[in-house]
């Protein structure tokens, strides 16, 4: 992979590549990140899940505040890897390149890293893909290729994300249309959903397209000069350098962040948390200006910045160190799986997972979210069958009108009909998805 053909400005739709976008007094990528923050998908986000569904207290991040800081730390990752890269590509700033553009890509494709999530978290996932594989969308199996009945028993936020940023509407062309660099950024997975995780490799962790999505993420590969993994007939390719940026991005903030929302919660004692943060930053923190901090939510607020901090500078260093292996495909796992704090980060995450993740609280609130999901998703997919095989029912036909403009797509094909409504499930946040629940169940405010 070369570095000129990963930084390509073209879009889908298009085959221009010009430096400068159509609106000269903004350079190309950093439009994207525009078009991603005034998307009502991206402002949905303040409604959806994090870490604590549906919380009640303003401290507790959404999967919108969780992704404004992510977008933060993934700039600042992009500024720092971009100014080395330019010194070891000098033809790169001939063509016109800047540090920032690096930056831009990143924080844009960070920005977008949840937008394709559904409601109520990952449990939004798996109540999806439920449904298909043990509940009544179970019929269909029989009815669709083995890899589109794969993508939806094992319904993924980032292949639902780059389908929702691509999806057309009425009168635009290609949905957001975002720079190929940025949608390469964008994509942590670059394979089909089967075969399911045949190996160890991070690509095959999950997967990052649909089925219905296969030419386009073709044309994006092609143009970015991706490199395949496996030569066979199942579409797999190793990441875009710059999405291990994104993905190091994420990992910091929810092992930090989220557990500072345990803390702030009460779910994580302060004393055990604040241990915890400290052997992680006991190299660089200024023990006389910790001491002098006097309450918990200073002393938080200090180890949170510099535990940011060192895992940035801790993953820039790691993605420079490997950057020929990076772009030779040669470099399988996180960047963070590399770092001298690995230990400290898996420490912190067990911590989360026992007392955050699996807490009273959210593990109530996820069960209700899977009857919420999996309801709707009956409702939806009866009325749009029965209206295509011509036997709706007046029932039917109202909870069609109910369906947003771009969800009303007719089509012969079982497979999208299917995956619309999941996708439009998906596209609903905790308190909507609840509410739209409740008026199909009679309650009307």
């Amino acid at each position: 992979m070369n570095w000129e053909q990963l930084l390509s400005l073209k879009k889908f739709g298009t085959s221009k590549r010009k430096r400068i976008d159509e609106n000269e007094t903004r350079i190309g990528f950093e439009v994207d990140f525009d078009r991603i923050i005034f998307s009502d998908s991206f402002r949905s986000l303040q409604d959806k899940t994090q870490v604590i569904p549906l919380s009640k207290t303003d401290f507790v991040h959404t999967r919108l505040t969780h992704s404004l800081e992510v977008s933060v730390v993934a700039r600042s990752l992009g500024r720092l890897v971009g100014k080395e890269i330019l010194k070891r590509y000098p033809n790169l700033q001939k063509l016109g390149y800047q540090t920032n553009d690096f930056g831009a890509i990143v924080a844009a494709a960070a920005l977008a890293h949840d937008i394709g999530n559904p409601p109520f978290g990952h449990s939004g996932e798996k109540a999806i893909g439920d449904y298909f594989k043990n509940g009544n969308g179970k019929q269909f199996k029989d009815s669709i290729t083995k890899k589109q009945w794969q993508d939806l028993i094992d319904f993924e936020g980032n292949a639902n994300g780059l389908h929702l940023v691509n999806k057309s509407r009425k009168g635009t062309e290609g949905g957001l249309r975002l720079t190929y660099a940025t949608l390469g950024a964008f994509m942590k997975y670059p394979k089909e959903s089967l075969p399911k995780k045949p190996s160890n490799h991070i690509v095959d962790k999950k997967y990052g397209f649909f089925q219905t999505d296969k030419a386009l993420f073709n044309d994006i590969v092609s143009e970015l000069g991706l490199k395949p993994i496996r030569k066979d007939e199942n579409i797999a390719y190793n990441r875009h350098p710059l999405a291990f940026l994104v993905e190091a991005a994420d990992d910091i903030c929810y092992t930090i962040i989220d557990f500072e929302d345990g803390i702030n919660l009460g779910l994580v004692q302060e004393e055990y948390a604040l241990e915890y943060l400290i052997k992680l930053v006991k190299d660089t923190i200024n023990k006389k200006k910790y001491a002098a901090l006097t309450t918990k939510k200073d002393r938080l607020s200090y180890l949170r910045a510099l535990a940011i901090n060192t895992l940035i500078n801790e993953a820039v260093s790691i993605f420079l160190k490997n950057e020929k292996t990076i772009l030779k495909g040669e470099f399988s796992i996180s960047l963070l799986e590399k770092s001298k704090y690995q230990a400290q980060i898996n420490d912190i995450i067990k911590v989360s997972i026992e007392k955050i993740y699996r807490s009273n609280e959210v593990v109530e609130k996820e069960i209700a979210g899977y009857h919420v999901i999996k309801n709707l998703l009956d409702v939806f997919i009866t009325a749009s069958n029965n209206a295509y095989n011509q036997n709706a029912t007046n029932y039917d036909t109202l909870i069609l009108r109910l369906l947003p403009e771009e969800y009303q797509t007719k089509t012969d094909s079982l497979y999208e009909r299917l995956l619309n409504i999941a996708c439009f499930v998906s596209s609903l946040s905790d308190s909507s998805a609840i509410l739209l629940q409740k008026k199909l169940n009679g309650f009307v405010y």
